[in-house]
């Protein structure tokens, strides 16, 4: 197997790394690929201690209380690293039951994206939960560093919805663009879902050449094998993406990410994480 062909399995300390280790040991399997799990450390966590040192004001008690809170910083880093330690083992032993031989756990401390961008020449596919620990007391129904980390990347990202089961049926949100269309070239030419159905949609705005490209994606997926029955429905894509999921019992959505600009998306919001919230299944998103 190509050590720099990996899928990387990007998790946290929350319940959601159950489903994204579940998913990630599947895509290995089919891509008979190596599997690595990452866990990112911050490296300045935002933990308050509730002491308070306001009285602290003389030299040798600031080079005491400093000399104290670098004591308590380097404890917090030391117990963090231990529990990620036993977290990733966890999620490794995990892997190994699903049938991934040796999968690898790396942990790093730094900046999630940054961190990713460094990996992503060795990785074949990302794996993240659209959730993560922050979830656990927001309440958010899209995690915080989705975005920004879809948009820092460049290789397909399977954003994992909680829960996860092998899919079975597969939709794909095909638009004609060059980003859909390579992605029908990729799912063509890969293992990750031979045998699986995959029904191509085409949605929003009526176009004249849009019976032809959707043609062309069905042809290029049957070709390669793969049962491809293909709809063409004008309308609101989010709304009729996210209604045909539903109806169809769909398991993965495959569908480009974030083409438009960040600033785009301050003003205008973006449809993809609108549908990302809306779809609420799993979803390889093609960049």
């Amino acid at each position: 197997m190509k050590t720099d062909n990996k899928v990387l399995a990007c998790v946290d300390r929350s319940h959601f790394a159950d489903t994204v280790a579940d998913c990630a040991a599947w895509a290995a399997r089919r891509l008979e690929a190596p599997l690595e799990f990452l866990h990112v450390l911050d490296r300045h966590p935002e933990i308050g201690s509730g002491e308070d040192h306001s009285g602290a004001i003389g030299f040798d008690a600031q080079q005491a209380l400093l000399a104290e809170l670098s004591a308590k910083d380097e404890t917090r880093s030391r117990d963090a690293r231990e529990a990620g330690r036993l977290f990733l083992n966890r999620l490794r032993e995990r892997a190994i039951a699903a049938g991934v031989p040796e999968p690898d756990v790396r942990q790093r401390h730094g900046n999630l994206e940054e961190t990713l961008v460094e990996q992503e020449e060795g990785v074949r596919l990302f794996v993240l939960g659209r959730r993560g620990e922050s979830a656990e007391t927001t309440q958010r129904d899209l995690g915080r560093n989705v975005e920004r980390v879809v948009r820092a990347l460049h290789k397909p990202i399977l954003a994992v919805a909680e829960g996860f089961r092998e899919p079975r049926r597969v939709m794909f949100a095909f638009d004609g663009g060059i980003v859909t269309r390579r992605g029908v070239e990729m799912l063509a030419a890969s293992p990750l879902l031979r045998g699986v159905p995959i029904h191509l949609l085409m949605s929003g705005k009526e176009s004249a050449d849009a019976p032809k490209q959707l043609d062309w994606a069905r042809k290029t997926l049957e070709a390669a094998g793969f049962e491809a029955p293909a709809t063409l429905q004008p309308g609101d894509a989010e709304s009729v993406i996210a209604k045909a999921v539903h109806e169809q019992d769909i398991d993965l959505l495959v569908m480009g990410a974030y083409t438009h600009s960040p600033v785009r998306s301050l003003f205008l919001g973006s449809k993809t994480s609108d549908l990302l919230r809306s779809a609420r299944v799993p979803a390889l998103l093609l960049r």
